[in-house]
């Protein structure tokens, strides 16, 4: 079994900075990329930031030049910190692992539980 736990979330005023966290735990062989998507009501699940095990990041044009996602390869956990938070920035954030379990099988995506973000004017 494998577990993606996320914190972190929260409200903030607008200009205001939060950093989330995500935890992937269980039966993990390999982890290739970790990353972060949001979903804001009415709208579909967009990529925010993602990383490699090879340390490649790619950002939404959004979000470019205030959030920063890294990676902590001993611990699973990959984090976003998010500075300058915008209104348009509220979602439910979610975390995604791209791993496989064991040496013999493909690497499938996991998803967190998702954390609400919500940025006030």
């Amino acid at each position: 079994q494998v577990q993606l736990v996320e914190s972190g979330g929260g409200l903030v005023q607008a200009g205001g900075s939060l950093r989330l966290s995500c935890a992937a735990s269980g039966s993990i062989f390999s982890i290739n990329a970790m990353g972060w998507y949001r979903q804001a009501p009415g709208k579909q699940r967009e990529l925010v930031a993602s990383i490699t095990s090879g340390t490649r990041i790619n950002y939404a044009d959004s979000v470019k030049g205030r959030f920063t996602i890294s990676r902590d390869n001993d611990k699973n956990t990959v984090y976003l910190q998010m500075n300058s938070l915008k209104p348009e920035d509220t979602a439910v954030y979610y975390c995604n692992a791209n791993l496989k379990y064991r040496i013999y099988t493909g690497y499938q995506d996991y998803w967190g539980q998702g954390t609400q973000v919500t940025v006030s004017s």
